[in-house]
C-alpha cells in the first residue's frame, strides 16, 4: 500500500508537532477563552481607528488571527492614537517572511507598552503568530482602546463604550534622570507605607476603578 506524501508544514511550525495530552487540553481551555462577540468589537474599532484601509476579515479566530498575523494592521492601529508625524513604527511593510512578521509584531507591542499598556496584559509574539492564545491578544487589544478612551486626546476613532472605563495612566516617556530619581524616592518611603490604609491604594497592573 503506497502512502501519499504528508505535504511540508508551514514556516516557522516544524518543530511544534500536534499538541498531546495535558498540552491539547491547555490549548482548548485557552482556545474556549476566545469571545466572538469581543472580536467583532475589535475588528470594527481596529478598521474605523486605521487611517489607512487594513480590510475586514470574515468573523472566526483563525480569520481574525491571520488578518493580525504579519503585523501591518497592528502597527497601523498603534499609530493611529498618535498624532500626524508622531508614530511610533516608522516603517510598515507587508511580508510573507516569518521573521518581518514576527518583527513587526514585536514593534507593536512595544509601542503598546510605551502608551501605557501594563507588561501583564500585553500578549508575546507567539500567541498571535502561532496562534497559541488569540485571547490574549484580545485582552491586549482591549486594554489599548480603554486606554484610548481613557486619555480623551481626540485621537480615538469608534464608540467609547465598546470597552470598559479605565483610569488615565501615563504614556511611559521618562527620561533616564526621571528613573533614577523615581528609584531615589522609592528608596527613600521604603519602610514608610507599612500600616498605610489600602483604600487609596492599587496593587501594580491593576487599574483604578472610577465608581
Amino acid at each position: 500500500r503506497t502512502h501519499s506524501p504528508q505535504p511540508p508544514p508551514p514556516i516557522g511550525m516544524a518543530n511544534r508537532g500536534p499538541a498531546y495530552g495535558l498540552s491539547r487540553e491547555v490549548q482548548q481551555k485557552i482556545e474556549k477563552q476566545y469571545d466572538a462577540d469581543l472580536e467583532q468589537i475589535l475588528i470594527q474599532w481596529i478598521t474605523t481607528q486605521c487611517r489607512k484601509d487594513v480590510g475586514r476579515p470574515q468573523p472566526g479566530r483563525e480569520n481574525f488571527q491571520n488578518w493580525l498575523k504579519d503585523g501591518t494592521v497592528l502597527c497601523e492601529l498603534i499609530n493611529a492614537l498618535y498624532p500626524e508625524g508622531q508614530a511610533p513604527v516608522k516603517k510598515i511593510q507587508a511580508s510573507t517572511m516569518a521573521f518581518k512578521q514576527m518583527e513587526q509584531i514585536s514593534q507593536f507591542l512595544q509601542a503598546a507598552e510605551r502608551y501605557g499598556i501594563n507588561t501583564t496584559d500585553i500578549f508575546q509574539t507567539v500567541d498571535l503568530w502561532e496562534g497559541k492564545n488569540m485571547a490574549c491578544v484580545q485582552r491586549t487589544l482591549m486594554n489599548l482602546g480603554g486606554l484610548a478612551v481613557a486619555r480623551d486626546d481626540g485621537l480615538f476613532s469608534g464608540d467609547p463604550n465598546w470597552f470598559p472605563k479605565k483610569s488615565k495612566e501615563n504614556p511611559r516617556n521618562f527620561s533616564d534622570n526621571q528613573l533614577q530619581e523615581g528609584k531615589n524616592v522609592i528608596g527613600l518611603q521604603m519602610g514608610t507605607n507599612r500600616g498605610a490604609s489600602q483604600a487609596g491604594m492599587t496593587g501594580y497592573g491593576m487599574p483604578r476603578q472610577i465608581l
